[in-house]
């Protein structure tokens, strides 16, 4: 009998369809970006300006003559008119977290009181700076309005101003390595990672505009996050005088 199967057509042999490897990598790929974008979103929602969540205080000083001598500082006849001989004042106390800070979240109190206004004048002596900062500032401490102040009355007084930048009479030509090193030599638990020293982008001489002092939650000094390390690199750092009379 003779042999016909090598006549008959073969069945189909069904098997499942494969992707190329590098469809399947792609697509793994383009999975773990997903899930990257979600993991970031959700972590941006959840350090958002929420009350409370944040990592650290600033203390942030000014030297009153440089902002007194700004455009701004022209029109504020509290700070710097007559008989207003400030060097370093609060400029506020700021919730940071290690990289980037909260800022206007929910105000629960609104109204600053002229009571804690007025308590407030002789370490921030501008009505106007303290309503701004505790709107800006303070609500996101978590705190109530007069416990924010508090804290930041509190926090200021624990650290010691050497004495050649208390009144100053002449302009102070200093360094910023020298002016870190006198308030680390002034106040025994400081160490230099807890400052940063704020001046612009100028390489030459600069004005001093701002010193930052770290806190943890609990009121205790700290090494300074992500946001105080661009500090200044001016050669010289120039404190001009405080002023006494009119402008």
């Amino acid at each position: 009998m003779a042999d016909n199967r090598r006549h008959m057509p073969r069945s189909p042999i069904l098997t499942p369809t494969r992707r190329p490897r590098r469809h399947l990598a792609a697509a793994v790929l383009a999975g773990l970006l997903a899930l990257a974008s979600f993991a970031l979103t959700q972590t941006a929602q959840a350090r958002g300006p929420v009350p409370g969540q944040f990592d650290y205080y600033a203390l942030t000083l000014s030297w009153s003559p440089t902002y007194c001598a700004s455009e701004a500082g022209r029109d504020d006849r509290q700070q710097c008119g007559f008989g207003r001989p400030y060097a370093f004042v609060v400029h506020g106390l700021w919730p940071q977290y290690e990289q980037g800070w909260p800022q206007d979240c929910v105000l629960r109190e609104k109204w600053v009181p002229d009571d804690i206004i007025e308590a407030m004048l002789d370490i921030m002596p501008s009505k106007r700076l303290i309503i701004h900062e505790w709107k800006k500032h303070g609500a996101c401490s978590g705190l109530r309005m007069r416990a924010y102040f508090e804290l930041t009355r509190n926090l200021f007084g624990k650290i010691r101003i050497p004495a050649r930048y208390l009144r100053p009479q002449e302009a102070v030509v200093t360094t910023p390595a020298q002016l870190i090193s006198d308030f680390v030599k002034t106040n025994r638990d400081l160490t230099s990672d807890m400052l940063s020293i704020q001046c612009g982008n100028s390489r030459g001489a600069a004005r001093l505009s701002e010193l930052r002092i770290c806190f943890d939650k609990d009121g205790r000094l700290q090494s300074c996050g992500v946001n105080e390390r661009r500090q200044c690199r001016a050669e010289k750092l120039v404190l001009p005088p405080v002023r006494g009379g009119n402008r």
